[in-house]
């Protein structure tokens, strides 16, 4: 490979463009470089010291032979130099750089381009062609805005693992369901639509975990139970406490333990010293496990409306 070119690409951290390559070396010594396997092309106009592949080699060595055999972090970046300005990385590959879900190695990359940007989908690459492309800049890469991000990525999602970058994002307060929903009336044929707004409902409602929206779906709604107040908000000795369900009649917080926190001593801890912060203002938590919710429903509310009938006979 020429000296220069050799030097530019490690300056690079081993990718390069055709444009960039351009500014160094005449065309000839890129092509002399793909040649002698110096250099491997990922994608159209996209080249690649070979030593970063991982796995085999094909014998071909472009497409997505290469493409799917590469870091994350660095097809990323392929696909930056692919766009050339001209998009922005989405879906899936954006909820990657959003930090939401992690892509695997060798899941396709998702771009979002305007209609005549020129770049068109390859193996492992499927280009989006989208009218009104709001471009962010994110960790210096472009990608769709957030709230456009998750509405794109939910269907490509298995469905177990849909609900948790929605969840994360609005509890992280990095957007809103309000603002999430408002892309979502844009989209009215997305697959899973149904799914998505009711969870966005939910998240609206105060529900703040996938634990507290099947208590509001399956336990805490129906005859005879009150309107709880969903993080609730209560100050005591100089902290605020969110509560997850509270009856501020009765004076009684109904707390959702997820299955992540159970047997975590630490955890007991602290769920014992604010229990007993709360007590010191007449509130009553009351604890459920996860298994409880799921496999004791119907107990569950029995026991809910007895203690709140017994609380309220003890305040009259």
């Amino acid at each position: 490979m020429h000296p220069e070119l050799r030097l530019f690409v490690d300056r690079c951290g081993g990718l390069v463009s055709r444009a960039q390559a351009s500014q160094v070396v005449p065309s000839w010594g890129l092509e002399g470089a793909c040649r002698t396997g110096h250099l491997r092309r990922v994608l159209p106009g996209v080249y690649l010291d070979p030593a970063l592949l991982t796995g085999p080699v094909d014998g071909h060595g472009n497409g997505a032979a290469g493409l799917a055999r590469l870091d994350r972090r660095l097809a990323h970046r392929a696909a930056v130099a692919y766009l050339a300005g001209r998009g922005a990385l989405s879906h899936t590959t954006a909820l990657d750089v959003w930090g939401f879900r992690q892509q695997a190695v060798g899941e396709a990359l998702h771009l979002s381009v305007p209609a005549g940007a020129g770049i068109r989908s390859r193996p492992d690459v499927v280009v989006h062609q989208r009218r009104n492309l709001v471009v962010l800049n994110r960790r210096e890469m472009p990608v769709t805005r957030l709230e456009q991000t998750l509405v794109d990525a939910w269907p490509l999602l298995p469905e177990v693992d849909r609900a948790a970058p929605v969840i994360r994002a609005v509890n992280d307060r990095r957007t809103t369901p309000g603002r999430i929903i408002d892309v979502l009336v844009g989209v009215p044929k997305l697959a899973g639509r149904a799914e998505l707004r009711r969870l966005l409902d939910r998240l609206a409602a105060g529900c703040r975990s996938a634990l507290e929206i099947w208590g509001h779906d399956h336990v805490f709604t129906g005859p005879g139970m009150p309107r709880f107040q969903r993080q609730a908000p209560i100050r005591v000795g100089g902290r605020t406490f969110y509560l997850d369900l509270y009856a501020e009649p009765e004076r009684l917080d109904i707390e959702l333990d997820g299955a992540a926190s159970h047997g975590d001593p630490r955890q007991r801890e602290i769920d014992l010293r604010r229990d007993a912060l709360l007590a010191t203002v007449g509130i009553l938590v009351v604890r459920f496990s996860h298994r409880r919710l799921r496999q004791e429903t119907e107990a569950v509310r029995r026991e809910v409306l007895a203690i709140m009938a017994s609380r309220r006979a003890a305040a009259g």
